[in-house]
């Protein structure tokens, strides 16, 4: 098939091959051309560079076009395989499914935590590289490098409203990074040891941290004062978190226990502490208030001593427990990952939660049925970290082969 070029666009082709001659030093080919072409052309005519930008940009299409025919090659198979549509199932019943949806790579080391933002289409990356980096989960494109720490980047959370970011790192600081112009407004000292987790309390106007210095430390966002410092646990502290409501708080430590605090209290005394895994505990979740009913499903036979809320752990013992904070009993213990267990979350409709392993998967579960419902073989090194869009269906992973994937729920 001839293609036929416009006038304006057959001008616009030879300058740009003269354009390429002449920047070549192919002065002999350059007045051939020119002459054989009967194009008459100044130094200064002319945009520079227009066919190595026509070329770079016609090879861009060509291996975009190559991504999304293996990507609908993987979809085909999928299809053929028998795997449930979307629009067969509810959105309560979605869970994510191979292959990702993206990958994306740019860290140089591996990734401690992922998360998304609560408003805009971003996913946020942490990690041992020391930066922190923001990318739009849809396309699987990267955006931005937030750098600012000196070491090891351990956790990151959200305002509830997703105006500012705190981070913690090994370099004994926790930072608040204004999120709308991507710069750091305030750097929190007072930690003795590697500060391991941050999150914010629901109202948006403190931030707790925890620390290997076996602490807990409160901070308005505000000034950045520390306002509180708990203390409780024998061993490094790896994991904090706050209910939903903002009344309690969860630590879970490398002493192998669980600590439940009383945030309303003004002494912020202990509420209760688990003690039945058999190594550290590396990560908790609390049950979104949607768990209540199939968690109260899947024990009918203790249904009337249930009191919640409900929260979820995962240890180095390769197991995830199930515990009724109101009561201080473990309901259930999920066994299937065949190595430590280094993040957790839950299903927003709160029928499943998903955990992630140093056995590079990631585990869907069933709370009704109380069973292992999905594997997803999702790297090709430890799985460090997960999350949980809260409104649209999409799971991020992050792992220590420093790459962050994107699965699509369906």
């Amino acid at each position: 098939m001839i293609m036929v070029l416009t006038p304006r666009q057959k001008q616009e082709l030879e300058n740009a091959i003269a354009d390429y001659l002449e920047n070549s030093g192919y002065t002999n080919a350059l007045e051939a051309f020119k002459q054989d072409a009967k194009i008459q052309r100044d130094n200064d005519t002319g945009e520079k560079g227009m066919l190595e930008k026509k070329w770079i940009s016609i090879a861009r299409l060509s291996k975009k076009i190559n991504e999304l025919e293996d990507r609908n090659r993987k979809l085909e198979t999928e299809y053929i395989n028998g795997a449930p549509l979307r629009d067969k199932r509810s959105p309560t019943e979605w869970i994510p499914r191979p292959p990702e949806r993206a990958s994306m790579d740019g860290h140089t080391a591996p990734i401690t935590k992922v998360i998304f933002h609560p408003v805009f289409i971003q996913v946020v990356s942490a990690s041992e590289d020391g930066t922190i980096k923001t990318w739009d989960y849809e396309s699987g494109t990267y955006e931005r490098t937030l750098k600012g720490h000196t070491n090891a980047v351990q956790d990151i959370a959200f305002s509830p409203n997703g105006k500012i970011l705190a981070s913690c790192s090994a370099d004994l600081s926790v930072k608040l990074w204004d999120f709308q112009h991507f710069v750091c407004t305030k750097t929190l000292y007072g930690h003795d040891h590697n500060v391991s987790s941050v999150t914010f309390l629901p109202s948006g106007d403190y931030v707790l941290s925890c620390s290997r210095d076996k602490t807990i430390k409160m901070w308005d966002v505000s000034n950045g004062y520390c306002v509180n410092t708990f203390s409780g646990h024998r061993e490094w502290v790896k994991m904090v978190r706050v209910n939903t409501d903002g009344s309690l708080m969860a630590t879970c430590s490398k002493d192998h226990t669980i600590i439940i605090w009383n945030l309303l209290n003004a002494n912020s005394d202990v509420k209760v502490m688990f003690r039945e895994h058999d190594h550290t505990v590396e990560c908790i979740a609390w049950a979104p208030n949607s768990a209540s009913k199939p968690i109260s499903e899947a024990f009918e036979e203790k249904k009337k001593e249930l009191q919640g809320p409900y929260l979820i752990s995962g240890s180095r013992d390769k197991t995830l427990k199930l515990w009724d904070v109101g009561t201080g009993v473990c309901l259930y213990t999920f066994i299937g990952h065949d190595s430590w267990v280094r993040d957790v979350c839950w299903h927003p409709a709160g029928k499943y939660f998903i955990s992630a392993s140093d056995d590079k998967t990631i585990r869907v579960w069933d709370v009704t049925n109380k069973r292992l419902n999905k594997t997803l073989e999702s790297h090709k090194h430890f799985c460090t970290c997960i999350d949980f869009h809260p409104t649209n269906p999409f799971v991020v992973s992050g792992s220590v082969d420093q790459t962050v994937k994107v699965w699509e729920c369906r």
